[in-house]
Parts: C-alpha cells; sequence; structure tokens
C-alpha cells in the first residue's frame, strides 16, 4: 500500500472532531505509509468547518470539503470516496464510536487475506438506546428478505476498500446512493471485521428517526423489486376477496334472506379495504417513479461549496 486515505464525514461535529483529527493523527504518524485525512462538512450549523480550516492550515495532510448545503450523510461519503487519491480508502464518523485505532488491524487483514473490502461488524453498539438496537437489527434482515442482493448485518459505513473498488464505485451514476449497499452489490473479496462500538465521545446522534425511515427507504427501494410485487400480490388477494364475499352475499340474498342483515356496514368495509389497498399499491408504484424522477433529473449528488488542501 502506497498511500491511504480516511474520509471522515462531519455534521454539528464541534465538540469531538479535534479529537478525531488528533486520534488519526497519532496513529498514522506512526505507520510506515504516506495518508490524507479528508473531512467534509455538510453545511454544519456550529464551528465544526471553522476548527477544520484552522487544522487544515496548519496540517497540509488534512484536506476539507465544505458542501454548499447539507446533502446528508451518504452524499458526504460519496463525495468522500470521489475525491480520494489514496491506494486504499478509509470510512469513518467523526464520532469516535467506530475507533480509529482498528483502522491499521483492518488494513493488516485485508493484506493477508488479499480482500478488497473490509467491512465493521457491530459486536455491540454502546450508548445507544433500545429503540435504535431493534429497528436497526430488523431493517438489516428486512432489507435482505426484500433485496436480491444480499447485505451484511449489523453493519455501518466504516470499512476499508481498495482502488478496484473505490473506481468501480466512482463509476456508479445513480444519485441518491446507499453507500454500504452499493459496496455490497459489487461483489469482489469482501471480509467481516467484528468489533465493539463505542459510545459517542461528545454531542448527539445526527440520525432522527425522519432521516433513518428515509434511509431505509432508499436501501429497500433501490435494492428491491419485491415492494411491487407484494403490492401485487395484496392486490390479487383483495379481488379475491372481494369475489368470496360477493358469493356470500350473492347466496345469502337468495337462499338466506331471514339471515342477510341489510345496511351500510358492509358497503363501508369493503370501501375502507379495497381503497386502502388501491393507496397501498399507489403509493409503492410513487416510490418507485419518484425515484426514477430523481434519475431523469440527472441533479449532482452533492454540490461542493469549497476544497482546501486539494
Amino acid at each position: 500500500m502506497k498511500k491511504l486515505s480516511v474520509i471522515v464525514p462531519c455534521y454539528n461535529e464541534s465538540l469531538v472532531v479535534e479529537e478525531t483529527y488528533n486520534r488519526l493523527t497519532s496513529i498514522f504518524s506512526l505507520e510506515p505509509y504516506e495518508y490524507e485525512l479528508i473531512f467534509l462538512d455538510n453545511r454544519s450549523e456550529d464551528n465544526t468547518l471553522k476548527i477544520l480550516k484552522k487544522i487544515a492550515h496548519e496540517d497540509k495532510k488534512v484536506k476539507v470539503i465544505g458542501m454548499s448545503r447539507n446533502f446528508g450523510h451518504q452524499g458526504s461519503v460519496a463525495c468522500g470516496i470521489n475525491n480520494c487519491t489514496g491506494d486504499v480508502a478509509a470510512v469513518i464518523d467523526a464520532d469516535l464510536q467506530d475507533p480509529p485505532e482498528l483502522i491499521p488491524e483492518m488494513l493488516q487483514l485485508m493484506e493477508k487475506q488479499g480482500a478488497n473490502v473490509i467491512y465493521g461488524v457491530r459486536k455491540s453498539r454502546k450508548g445507544e438506546g433500545w429503540f435504535k438496537k431493534i429497528t436497526a437489527k430488523l431493517f438489516y434482515r428486512a432489507l435482505n428478505r426484500m433485496s436480491d442482493t444480499q447485505f451484511p448485518v449489523d453493519v455501518g459505513d466504516f470499512r476499508v476498500m481498495d482502488r478496484k473498488v473505490i473506481d468501480t464505485f466512482n463509476g456508479l451514476k445513480e444519485k441518491n446512493k446507499y453507500v454500504r449497499g452499493l459496496i455490497s452489490w459489487m461483489g469482489f473479496k469482501q471480509i467481516p471485521f467484528h468489533y465493539e462500538r463505542a459510545e459517542r465521545f461528545a454531542g448527539e446522534t445526527k440520525y432522527p428517526l425522519k432521516d433513518l425511515l428515509r434511509f431505509a427507504a432508499v436501501g429497500i427501494f433501490y435494492f428491491s423489486k419485491k415492494p411491487l410485487k407484494i403490492a401485487t400480490l395484496t392486490g390479487f388477494l383483495a379481488v379475491i376477496a372481494g369475489i368470496v364475499y360477493a358469493m356470500v352475499v350473492l347466496i345469502s340474498k337468495l337462499f338466506l334472506k331471514d339471515v342477510m342483515v341489510s345496511g351500510w356496514t358492509s358497503i363501508i368495509i369493503l370501501i375502507v379495504f379495497f381503497g386502502g389497498v388501491q393507496l397501498l399499491t399507489i403509493g409503492v408504484l410513487g416510490q418507485y417513479i419518484g425515484n426514477l424522477f430523481d434519475e431523469a433529473k440527472d441533479r449532482p449528488e452533492y454540490i461542493i461549496d469549497e476544497k482546501i488542501n486539494f
């Protein structure tokens, strides 16, 4: 390995970003290879960018990219991969939940196994609530059930990848990238690296529930056609149920006149049931059409406001 690029997406990390830089430099200054640290500020509302500029002014190995607005975590990671120059790239969040001290071990495992990707698998998730842990487990398992591509579970973006994977990723044209899913989809030789995830060094999580749901939707609708199949099956079953119910009503009307209950209850039930099925099907179709609409506009995945030390 000739050069390592460390990609660090940041958003409102003023309380931790300097510690992240110190820990990264203390590790890689002792390693026998060249490195660059790429910090990507996703239009933070605190002093994150100001701190990064100060660090970059003092250390030319630090490169900073400031976004024109918040393009999301995955947009930042994609931007870092697009702009790195290393033979190997490592992706790690700024919050230090993924210990940077593990990166040299991951690089050694990559060299030993002749792998293209070493991805971190979380054995535990310290400092996270039960709700997030449960939803994360359910999401990864549901995604595997829904998708034609199998994704490793309990995995984030913490990983190292070689130049072959980087170049392949940079050749992908879709705009709303689900980075860890795309890297899994690529294939090549990918090896898990199990580790204990730490608590945040400081600050709060930047993934509220609405962002997690949007993230999950991208993962499902960009890697699976099964929602369409489920919607079709639901519609088919609804039609069968409607036919059966119509036969019951007809038989009751002809032969069980005294039993047949007149009124609007049955009609309302049918309207609500079939209306729900139609709305569900239209909603699923709308998700796929919306994805096509985003891709057809061909807008860039992110816009860079400034670059430092490039």
